[in-house]
């Protein structure tokens, strides 16, 4: 049976998730929002104009989680969140009244602030549980992540709704006044469910900021760069990139990306159980090795590669009698070719089973040909090339492989991202919101700059797949940090027991 602070406890944490997931779907509602406007010709916004649009509120939320945290150890997670759920829905409610671009702009950057509420709920949630429970109750916190599938899945068909399926465009102007209205519903909802804490312990400002000193500290950012901001970047690339790459339909598209995003925000809660469990250490040694592995299986782009193959020669000397598909005639001589497929013919062999383009293939397959080099009547020299040879090699990269793949790779972000607060309950139990604040922001900023870095590369090499390997240098660097710091601490405790008087 529950005592009164445990329900307590676990009520806040409900009020959390619930206000974590609304701010969460709030902050991306530009991807489905701007997208939709922009492609019914509402708006003539360029593609850079479009991509700031997306960016400015990851950017903003980013950026302001650092000062949040420090607010929320200050004032308290109570009023904290209850001021953000507000101040974020002002905006948002206004954007149904924007008509330009700089007004989408500005709007866009206030009420970015929703994004800086998942500080405010790892500061106010932490305080509320033993350590040895942490991991698990930021890991369910952490679960809020599944307020932008949530606008992935629904937003859409409540635009379409609102616009009678586009005859009344107008309509759109609703969606930004019920996500406000939605906001602001529970900012009551949660300051009257829950009760103010702040960590016992009295600190300073250049105390709570003395943490950002520590190396550890940025390590943690570079580890939730990856398993958070490169899941929110994810988020979004996937798209384009089925649209492009396996030319899927945009809704498709989006139901693939919203596959990724979805369990991997759920899995968060087991992500914080495991790391309650085995330490957050040895978890986030799994997750890089994982997704790293997973990684090197993407790097090989979807490809068609016309290359050279065995040619034939003459035998000897001679006049060419006849040249047909299957053979070459050479005096006597008769020579075969071997045939390609039909013209145009979309077929390709596998283990020697000739199967359609599109059927399920594994790995690279390859179809080879003959190519006819001389004409009736030539006169052939001894070991002249009579037919060259054509090898066509195709990886079709399978998407429902491709997809398996970045399934377990959005699993390991989720799992990571709970234990990356773990670790940071672990060393700072009484500087959460500062130190979690600064870890959000490296996160966050990884959601704003990845897609930016993926579509540099892709510009650079011309291959899709180049985001993968930036994720998979990444995730390599993380581990041997990591290693490096794990090194320093049994090198440390060695040391600490050679020292005379090392345990007085």
């Amino acid at each position: 049976m529950s005592t009164p602070t445990t329900s307590l406890a676990n009520r806040i944490l409900l009020l959390n998730i619930l206000a974590f997931t609304v701010c969460f779907a709030a902050w991306m509602i530009n991807g489905v929002l701007v997208t939709y406007l922009v492609d019914n010709g509402v708006f003539k916004w360029s593609v850079v104009e479009v991509g700031f649009l997306l960016g400015v509120p990851v950017l903003v939320g980013a950026i302001a989680r650092l000062p949040v945290g420090i607010l929320t150890d200050r004032y308290g997670g109570r009023w904290v969140m209850t001021v953000l759920l507000v101040v974020s829905a002002i905006p948002l409610f206004m954007l149904s009244g924007a008509n330009s671009y700089s007004g989408f702009l500005g709007l866009s950057f206030v009420f970015g602030l929703a994004g800086s509420t998942f500080a405010t709920g790892v500061a106010y949630t932490s305080l509320w549980f033993p350590k040895e429970k942490q991991g698990t109750a930021l890991g369910i916190f952490g679960a809020g992540n599944i307020g932008a599938s949530m606008t992935t899945l629904f937003a859409p068909t409540i635009l379409n709704k609102l616009t009678h399926n586009g005859t009344q465009l107008e309509g759109w102007r609703t969606l930004p006044q019920l996500y406000a209205v939605l906001l602001l519903i529970m900012a009551v909802a949660f300051f009257l469910g829950t009760q103010n804490k702040k960590p016992t312990e009295s600190k300073t400002m250049s105390q709570r900021l003395a943490p950002l000193k520590e190396m550890r500290v940025w390590r943690f950012g570079l580890y939730y760069f990856f398993v958070f901001g490169s899941f929110v970047a994810l988020a979004q690339w996937l798209i384009p990139y089925y649209v492009n790459v396996y030319t899927m339909s945009i809704v498709s598209a989006g139901f693939m990306a919203t596959a990724f995003s979805l369990p991997a925000g759920l899995v968060r809660i087991g992500g914080g159980l495991l790391a309650d469990k085995f330490g957050a250490r040895i978890l986030l040694l799994w997750v890089f090795g994982v997704c790293i592995v997973c990684l090197f299986f993407l790097f090989p782009p979807r490809m068609e590669i016309m290359a050279p193959g065995e040619g034939i020669t003459a035998k000897g000397a001679g006049i060419v009698k006849d040249v047909q598909p299957d053979g070459i005639l050479i005096d006597d001589v008769q020579y075969a070719l071997q045939q390609r497929g039909g013209e145009g013919s979309e077929a390709v062999i596998s283990f020697g089973i000739k199967k359609d383009r599109e059927s399920f293939l594994l790995l690279p397959n390859a179809s080879f040909w003959h190519e006819a080099q001389v004409e009736p009547g030539d006169s052939i020299s001894k070991g002249q090339l009579i037919a060259k040879g054509a090898t066509h090699i195709y990886f079709q990269a399978n998407k429902w492989i491709f997809s398996a793949l970045v399934f377990i790779i959005g699993i390991m972000m989720g799992i990571g991202s709970a234990s990356v607060f773990k670790h940071i309950s672990d060393y700072y139990p009484a500087n959460i919101g500062t130190v979690g604040g600064i870890v959000g922001v490296l996160g966050g900023l990884g959601g704003f700059f990845c897609p930016i870095i993926f579509g540099y590369l892709l510009k650079l090499t011309g291959v899709w797949t180049s985001c993968w390997m930036f994720l998979a240098v990444v995730a390599l660097f993380c581990i041997v940090f990591q290693r490096i710091a794990i090194k320093a601490v049994i090198q440390a405790e060695a040391e600490r027991q050679r020292t005379p008087g090392a345990l007085l």
